[in-house]
Formats: structure tokens, sequence, C-alpha cells
């Protein structure tokens, strides 16, 4: 039976209403404090021994009566006899009885007939380390609710406690819900997905310090569902359900929970996220995950993290905060709390956000971002070149050398990044698929370093320069050859419609998938209408946009079209037919200021290197014949 959402509950409120309704009972563990670290101590640690237990010589040289040097001056060196006045020692050792000073080997002066003279007295206990100097017999060496880090094992070690009590992780079972899902690895047939956030979800619950367990995929049904749930229930001190926690006729999470416990909340008004069920069973608290990979992950951190922590003693870290401007509109809707994930860059004094596709099931959002920004959900969102706060999940630091590209997207621009990483480990590259116009527009603005342009002026026979001049005139600008590449259809294999030209796909009506306004291919594609006298009504799915050729392929590979304009590589990608169609100039546009900077010229190095032109050209379509060279306007 379908169920629709219950509610559209706030963030705030729906976390704050499930912490007061659940809880997960504090157990304490003995455990060897070698294996400690990250883990939190379940009570105070008293030290049972001293470290060090002797007076040990904090240097190599002698010990020595102190009282016996005093008269050692330059003018009146003193004479040492060996046993009776010092004894040699290394660092370490134990301080012979009797004796309560050590001088540096340095310090001394070795006669001919062997022995010693020191021209300096030493001062009662110099060079000597005391008993307990480091940790004293009955000292408290970390306190209760502490989360023990390498030198806290080294100093419970050094105070003779081999182990000690420590709070238990929690236990949380992982339920993999949906017929579609198969175990990663395995052949995948049409329909069916990799089981893949089942280990995320571990490894977010291990990093907070739960100790998961991922069950076996249980398929859309509601006795195998509840069998597995309660199974959970009976070792675990949570469960979490991925998937079918919607409103669709074939999720049964809400009616589970709902069976063995009870729901306190279905829907939550936020973005990604909004499927999520909160409610207990048997007195342990049972979460019902969205689907969607994003969705799960984003619920996932705003109510499991805090119960895991509080369960720890331990308070939520917050993430570091960065004003930055948006390098891009961002609009949301009144009502709804949206999560926008962003790459961060700065530019020219000053930080500069970029959003990225928003769609809860795309996990490569995640893997890209570096920061998260928080629209609120009395807000429409926020205008291009607005400040605005972002969480960060990079350190402030590693953002200074995050160079952004915007424009035009393609695979070059990712290998670049990786050429650009191995040369230095602190540099990182950004894309934001902006299209070649966009890309114009950003670094014009002082919203990206470089952008990635192949826009062709048929009035000229120019590439780039004519609209370069027409969209930023006086600013001063350069232009560096990329590569040439070779724009083609994009075809299923065998090219079963047999297209060679536009005028195929209108005579056809072969459903077509196109890229975005601004787009250098959506614009050359424009060219090909009017050369052929066409308009874009006669093309079948002319409207229907992507914004990177990788997708535009996915589109022909999955049949929801049958030809799209791109690059070689993205059809090989897919297994793909590709019929050339013309080589293109693909450019990078740098503003002045970062032409003359370091990071520029590391790109520019990378580029010319014959390495690199390997690689590039290895993927088909591609001439290095003019990288690096700057294209005169």
């Amino acid at each position: 039976m379908r169920k629709v959402y219950l509610s559209n509950t706030p963030r705030g409120e729906a976390l704050d209403q499930f912490l007061s309704r659940v809880d997960i009972p504090r157990r304490i563990e003995t455990l060897a404090t070698a294996a400690a670290a990250g883990r939190v101590t379940g009570g105070p640690v008293i030290a049972r021994l001293s470290m060090p237990g002797y007076h040990a010589a904090a240097m190599d040289g002698i010990a020595v009566r102190a009282e016996n040097t005093f008269r050692a001056s330059d003018q009146n060196p003193l004479l040492l006899a060996p046993d009776k006045d010092y004894r040699y020692i290394n660092t370490g050792g134990p301080l012979p009885e009797g004796f309560d000073a050590v001088i540096k080997i340095e310090d001394i002066q070795v006669l001919e007939d062997g022995g010693l003279e020191i021209i300096a007295p030493a001062t009662p206990w110099q060079h000597v380390r005391a008993v307990g100097e480091d940790v004293v017999a009955g000292e408290l060496i970390v306190p209760g609710g502490h989360r023990l880090r390498p030198p806290d094992l080294g100093a419970l070690l050094a105070g003779g406690i081999t182990e000690l009590a420590v709070r238990a992780r929690p236990k949380a079972a992982v339920i993999p819900s949906g017929s579609e899902l198969v175990v990663p690895g395995t052949d995948r047939e049409k329909g069916s997905v990799p089981d893949f956030n089942s280990t995320v979800i571990a490894s977010y619950l291990a990093e907070w310090g739960a100790d998961p367990e991922i069950l076996p995929i249980v398929p859309d049904d509601p006795a195998k569902i509840r069998a597995s749930v309660t199974a959970a229930l009976e070792n675990n001190d949570l469960v979490i359900i991925n998937a079918g926690s919607s409103a669709g006729d074939r999720d049964y999470t809400f009616s589970v929970i709902e069976e063995l416990g009870e729901v306190f909340l279905h829907g939550v008004a936020a973005r990604p996220g909004k499927p999520t069920i909160l409610g207990q069973a048997k007195g342990k608290p049972v979460i019902g995950l969205p689907g969607y990979p994003v969705s799960a992950y984003m619920s996932l951190e705003w109510f499991v993290r805090p119960l895991i922590f509080r369960c720890l003693g331990l308070p939520v870290p917050e993430r570091e905060k960065l004003r930055a401007a948006l390098g891009k509109r961002v609009v949301s809707d009144v009502g709804v709390e949206e999560f926008v994930r962003m790459t961060i860059g700065h530019v020219e004094g000053r930080y500069i956000a970029n959003p990225l596709t928003r769609g809860a099931g795309v996990t490569m959002s995640l893997v890209r971002a570096d920061g998260l920004l928080v629209i609120p959900a009395n807000s429409l969102g926020f205008e291009m070149g607005e400040e605005v706060e972002v969480e960060l999940y990079r350190p402030r630091e590693e953002l200074r050398h995050n160079l952004l590209a915007a424009g035009s997207h393609d695979l070059i621009i990712d290998l670049l990044g990786t050429f650009l990483k191995e040369r230095n480990p602190r540099m990182s590259l950004s894309s934001a698929h902006l299209g070649s116009m966009g890309g114009i527009v950003a670094v014009g603005r002082g919203q990206a370093h470089l952008a990635g342009v192949h826009l062709f002026d048929p009035e000229s026979g120019e590439y780039n320069w004519p609209y370069i001049r027409k969209m930023l005139p006086g600013v001063t600008v350069r232009l560096v050859n990329l590569a040439y590449r070779m724009q083609g259809w994009i075809v299923p294999g065998g090219n079963p419609d047999g297209i060679k030209n536009v005028k195929d796909l209108a005579a056809g009506k072969i459903p077509f998938i196109n890229r975005q306004k601004g787009a250098g291919t959506r614009i050359y594609f424009d060219h090909l209408l009017r050369e052929a006298g066409l308009s874009p009504a006669q093309i079948t799915g002319y409207g229907r946009e992507e914004h990177t050729h990788l997708n535009v392929a996915a589109a022909v590979a999955a049949g929801t079209a049958r030809a799209g304009l791109g690059i070689l590589p993205a059809a090989r990608a897919f297994n793909l037919d590709f019929v050339p169609l013309a080589e293109e100039r693909y450019d990078l546009l740098l503003s002045e200021t970062f032409y003359n900077s370091t990071e520029a010229a590391s790109i520019l190095t990378v580029i010319t290197d014959p390495l690199f032109h390997e690689k590039v050209e290895a993927m088909g379509g591609y001439s290095m014949r003019d990288a690096g060279k700057i294209m005169e306007g």
C-alpha cells in the first residue's frame, strides 16, 4: 500500500524530536592501550608507575657530584679522577648512586694520561631527568570522555597503563533494500544497481565512532525487510534501512518500522533528504534513509551523526566556514532548506564558489565538492556575485591552491588536473561546466582562473577571439591553445540510423540530445542547422540539454536519444560509434593577471609536456600540434 509523506518537518525540529525520544545506552569495554587510538576513555586514567622510574641521564657524558665541581673555571681547570670523581654515562642511563649531575661529553677535555678536565662547574641535577619528570605515579594522565590521540597512548604506556576502559562503539546495522540492488563486482544487467550506498554509509559510521555491519541485500518484500530488521535489532544499538523510505508503491520501510515499533516522522523539509523516516523499535533508534545517494548521506549526517557523538559523550564537530562570492546564480524554493555542493577557489584575492550538480543521485557532486552551501527555507536563493557562507569539506589553505576552470567541458581538463597534482600535490583543478560563453564571462568577471573555449564564428571563420572581443571589450586576456579536437555524431553501435549530417536527423526525426545554451558544441550545432536551412523545431529533442560530452554519450547509450554531437573519447567511453564532422580548435582563456602567475606557468609546462601530449592523443580525436601556443587576436 502506497504511504504518502506524513510530515514536512524542518530539519532542526526533526533532530530535536528524534534525540528527545531515542538514545543509545553507553557501554564500557576494556581495550589494550596500543589499540585504543581514537577511542573515548570510559573514565579518568591514573598513572600506576612513574616515568622515568629512576634518575636518568638526559645527555651523553659523565655523571659527577655537583659539589665537587664548584672550583672549576677557565683560569682554574679541575682534574677529575675516574670512578672516584666521575663515571661515563649514556643518555637514558640510570644515575649512579651518590651522583647528582651530568656534564655533556662535549664539555669535557680528555687528557693524554686518560684523566678528565673540566673548566666549568656543574649544578645539582644538571642534565638529569628526575624520577617522574614525564609521568608521576598517581597523577591523572587523561580524563574520562577523552578521545585518545597518539601521544596519549605513549603517556599511558609510560605510566604503566597497558589496558584501559573505553566507551564501546555503538553497533549499527546497515540494511540495503531494493530488488534492483546487486553486490558490487557482480555482472550488471539492465535495471540492476550496485549497492555502493552501504559501503559509504558504513564508512561514515566508522569514521564517527560506530561499529557498523552491512547486512545482506533485502529485496522489496515487506516480510523479508521485517525479518532483517527484527534480526538486526537483537545485536545492534541502531538500525539503518537504506531505500524504500519514499512514497512509492514498493517503499515498505515506513510500514515495517510502524509495525515493529513507532514512526516519529516521515519527511523532512530539506533537499536533498526529504524522504527520511525517523522511528524506533524495541527501544532502539531505526532510521529509514532515502535511496538516492546524496539524500542518504545528508540524512545520515543530520540524524545519525549526532546520535553517535552523544553516545560517545563528544561534541559534534563543526565544519570550518568561509565567506565566498558566488560565480553563478543559485535559486531555491521557499519552504525547503536546500544543501548545494560547491567547488571553491581563490581567484584574484577572493574566494569564488560555484554550484555543482544538485541532483540527489549524483554521488560525484560530493566527490568533487569543496564545501556546502545551505540555503535557508525562507530564501529564494542567491544572485551571482553575492557573498555567501559555505561550510568547508577541505581546509581553507588547500582551497587557496584550487584552480577554477570554467567554460566548455573536455576530458583533457580532467587529465590536466591530474598532471598538475602530480607536479605539485598542493595544486588542484576544479571544473564548472558553464559552456564556452559562460567561461568567457567567468574569466572576465574574475570568477575563474581559466576557461576552455571552442566558439566558431561563421562570419570570420575564426575561433574564440570574435566572441571574446565582443563579450570582454577592453579586458586584457590571453588565449592559449590546448588542442585541436574532432567533433562528430555520437550514435549507437553500427550507426543504425545512418546519420551523416544534420539533415539526416531532421528527415528521420531521430531523437537528439543537445548541449546547453552557451556551449561551443551547441553554437556549432546551430551553425550546422543554419547551413542546412533547418530550424530547431525540425530537430526532435532540440530542447533537451546536457552539460557534458559524457552525459550526451550516456543518453545515447541508455537509448533515451539516438544521436548527440560531441567528441570521440566520450563515444568510446560508452562503446558507441562516432561519425566525424569537423576538427575544431579548443583553447584556454586566462586573465592577464593569472597568466603571469606561477600556477599558470605550471599549466603551460604541463600542456607542452610530450608525455601529456601522448596521453591526450591516445584518447582519440585530438591533435596537440599547437599546444601551449599563444593565439593572437
